[in-house]
């Protein structure tokens, strides 16, 4: 039975502080993200206050799921980095606490964050996108001055296409313009070119003034009694300088919402349901009149009686009837023709089918944008839990607190789901990944990156100790560090001066019929090293005989002593004699030729560095014991 704890309250307490605090930021953030695309749109509107409230409003209720999975990433990284950074964790595991049993009372904090996430992309969610996009949209018809694009056609003004080629943004001045205006009218239909001009709202908001510079009308006159007549009138008319008025409402009204209809992130799970099963109806039914209607015009198969079809499969049995052969007793005439109609209509067929896929692959996507939208609710709501499991084994391991380094990974981790879920989203949008594919590639990825900092946490592991990959890199490279004895202020029990020096003779003795034996010199031998290892046991004795004397020659007040005592090389035992320790890493090794080749060398190296360093161990011991005999 599940019991509520005060080690449950303590760290439910240390999480929800944080958590509120992270969600605000990172909520901050998000929203500061969105509003920096859609800056162009807001300033210069003259919007007013309650306008804004509802664009940052709606902003913030549709950026609310995406906050949570970053919030709980980086306050669960903060809590646990904050508990292992003052012991506290330590102290939890020495009274036999397990990291799981820590994480219980958080593990149903965030599936209840789970289910809140779901809810505001299922219910929330939806009605919010729904509002921000018909704000945007009225938004972008509020100053049209402001949102004439470069290059092509904007129809934001009525009746009106308007061509711009340059864009000077301080000034508002426009150059290269080009407008077809397309009333029924008799007067207004015309083509303006003009140098340049500037495109500006009256005071009262009610029209446009278009202030043109250099510039040609070109008037249709043609109305609709002269629609069958020969000859078109038109005006013509060069100017130096024009002023258009132009009809429009510049006050904030509300747009139509009914092209945001098939938006996905705008419906919940009963609508897309709904929305997927109506089209994929309607698309079936276009399917099914363009297969009766291709039946009929391009693989159309008369119907036959059954007598006359047994005679044309005996006929067709008896006699070969071959195409090419028939085609080649045609006069020449008659090949181009036949070859003229058969081209004709193939191209007809393409064209038709092009056509048509036009229109099916537009239901595609929207099925696949629905479908996606679908499985995302979900996700995005599971998000949340693997960031848990990510962030507080990450907080255990690094015992790291405050914002400095919590931060850097929670912003490492947020970028990669970011990255695999936007890209898998586009892919499969695009219909080049399938639906689950490109939706769970994220979850797929951080998941198993989940369980493995788990269970690394709970193993007390030190993956993140940056001293282990250290001495790895040493050991791949070659690297060691000097000793460094330094005097002691107290002294236990003085060095065993005349055995220590005894030991050294000794150790000299051995270590030159060891370097005579040896050739350390030569290369090694490869079918020793990699296929027949027999170990160094005499080097490693060597080793650990010297260290025993240099570890009771540490105790001593004399610095010429310690001086020497730091010149001894820290020997590698192993290392010159096999790459690896296991006999199946060496045979592969070997199999592999460049790799088995830079180990060779290698290890010949380390045969070489070995004999140095034997020679630079006699030597010390020489000035040691000669440093002994005169005290």
């Amino acid at each position: 039975m599940f019991r509520i704890k005060k080690l449950d309250i303590f760290i439910a307490k240390q999480f929800g502080i944080l958590f509120i605090g992270t969600f605000f930021i990172c909520q901050f953030v998000l929203m500061m993200q969105f509003l920096w695309r859609y800056i162009d749109k807001l300033i210069g509107k003259g919007l007013s206050m309650d306008v804004l409230a509802q664009f940052f409003w709606y902003m913030g209720l549709m950026l609310v799921p995406q906050a949570f999975p970053l919030a709980i990433l980086l306050s669960s990284l903060i809590a646990f980095g904050n508990l292992g950074e003052s012991s506290e964790l330590t102290a939890i595991k020495a009274a036999g606490i397990s990291l799981m049993q820590t994480f219980r009372s958080l593990i149903v904090i965030s599936i209840l964050v789970c289910l809140a996430s779901f809810y505001f992309q299922n219910s929330v969610g939806p009605s919010a996108n729904m509002k921000l996009g018909q704000i945007l949209m009225s938004m972008k018809q509020k100053s049209p001055e402001l949102e004439i694009p470069e290059g092509v056609f904007y129809d934001g003004i009525p009746n009106s296409n308007l061509y711009v080629q340059k864009k000077d943004l301080n000034t508002g001045k426009l150059y290269g313009i080009m407008i077809y205006r397309m009333t029924g009218s008799y007067e207004d239909q015309a083509i303006i070119l003009a140098d340049s001009g500037m495109l500006q709202a009256t005071a009262e908001k009610k029209h446009l003034l278009l202030t043109l510079w250099s510039g040609e009308w070109f008037e249709n006159m043609k109305s609709q009694e002269f629609a069958n007549s020969a000859s078109v009138p038109y005006r013509r008319e060069t100017f130096v300088n024009k002023k258009i008025v132009l009809d429009y409402d510049g006050d904030f009204n509300m747009a139509d919402a009914t092209s945001l209809s098939n938006d996905a992130r705008a419906k919940s799970l009963t609508q897309i349901n709904h929305f997927v099963d109506s089209i994929k109806h309607d698309y079936d039914s276009i399917g099914r009149a363009y297969y009766i209607n291709d039946k009929m015009s391009f693989y159309y198969l008369p119907q036959v009686s059954k007598k006359d079809s047994i005679t044309a499969e005996k006929r067709a049995v008896e006699v070969a009837y071959n195409v090419d052969s028939a085609y080649a007793k045609l006069p020449p005439e008659k090949k181009r023709m036949a070859a003229n109609d058969a081209l004709n209509k193939i191209q007809q067929h393409v064209t038709d089918l092009d056509f048509k896929s036009m229109i099916t692959d537009d239901g595609d996507k929207l099925i696949r944008q629905h479908k996606i939208e679908r499985i995302k609710k979900f996700t995005t709501a599971l998000s949340c839990l693997v960031f848990f499991f990510i962030g507080a084994p990450l907080g255990a391991i690094i015992r790291k607190g405050g914002l400095g380094m919590p931060v850097i990974i929670s912003v490492l981790v947020f970028i990669v789901y970011y990255i695999l879920e936007n890209s898998g989203s586009r892919m499969a949008s695009g219909g080049m990944w399938s639906i689950w594919f490109g939706t769970s590639l994220a979850s797929a990825v951080l998941i198993p990156t989940a369980v493995f900092f788990t269970y690394k946490a709970n193993k007390d592991s030190t993956v993140f100790n940056i001293d282990v990959y250290i001495n790895i890199l040493r050991k791949l490279l070659g690297l060691r560090i000097k000793r460094h004895i330094a005097a002691k202020e107290v002294i236990i029990e003085t060095p065993d001066y005349k055995n220590d020096a005894a030991g050294l003779q000794k150790i000299s003795t051995e270590i030159y019929e060891y370097s005579k034996r040896h050739r350390l010199k030569s290369a090694p031998n490869c079918i020793k090293v990699f296929f027949r290892y027999e170990p160094d046991h005499e080097i490693e004795r060597i080793n650990k005989e010297l260290e025993g004397i240099i570890e009771d020659l540490a105790n001593t007040k004399d610095s010429i002593i310690l001086n020497e005592l730091n010149a001894y090389p820290i020997i590698s035992e192993k290392a010159h004699t096999r790459p690896f320790d296991r006999k199946w890493l060496n045979i592969t090794a070997a199999i592999i030729v460049p790799l088995g080749a830079i180990l060779y060398i290698r290890m010949w190296r380390y045969r070489l560095r070995l004999l140095q360093d034997l020679k630079n161990i006699k030597n010390t011991n020489d000035r040691i014991i000669a440093r002994i005999n005169k005290m």
